[in-house]
């Protein structure tokens, strides 16, 4: 018998009220448990101390037993730290894009960062260009002061 820790959905319409329980995995969502570990409220803040209410020996319990936990319960149950924290939802890693898809992806990537590059030296083509004309004219007065010393120079020497 495989068993399972999941929530129990109870509580009104539009107002849920879960209860944590260890089950058989054959067994419906709301039908019968095996043993009541706790309960989830989540319409109270996460801050409340009554959003979580949980025996974490218990849960120790069912989990050195076999038991696994559904992915919420993982989540509630790592925010205890009683298991590790899950990096990827199983669900996800089906909706991950092939391998050929991601280098697709990268080529673009790499094509948009070639274009942008082009781009930035085209504008920065300009600049240079004005900046060179400029340039001429700003060395035009340091040869002036050039000239402007070679005679007193030259009255020293005499």
């Amino acid at each position: 018998m495989s068993l399972k820790i999941r929530l129990s959905r109870g509580g009104a319409k539009k107002r849920p009220y879960y209860r944590i329980v260890v089950a058989d995995s054959r067994s419906p969502r709301d039908g019968r448990f095996i043993e009541r570990l706790g309960s989830y409220n989540p319409m109270v803040p996460k801050d409340h101390p009554e959003r979580v209410v949980l025996d974490g020996e218990r849960a120790k319990h069912w989990l050195s037993v076999g038991a696994t936990p559904s992915d919420r319960v993982t989540r509630i149950l790592a925010a205890l730290d009683l298991v590790p924290a899950r990096r990827i939802p199983r669900q996800t890693l089906k909706n991950l894009p092939g391998q050929k898809a991601q280098e697709r992806a990268q080529e673009a990537e790499e094509a948009k960062k070639a274009a942008a590059e082009a781009a930035a030296a085209a504008a920065a083509a300009p600049a240079e260009e004005a900046k060179a004309e400029e340039a001429p004219a700003e060395e035009a007065p340091a040869e002036e002061a050039k000239a402007e010393e070679a005679p007193a120079e030259e009255a020293k020497a005499e």
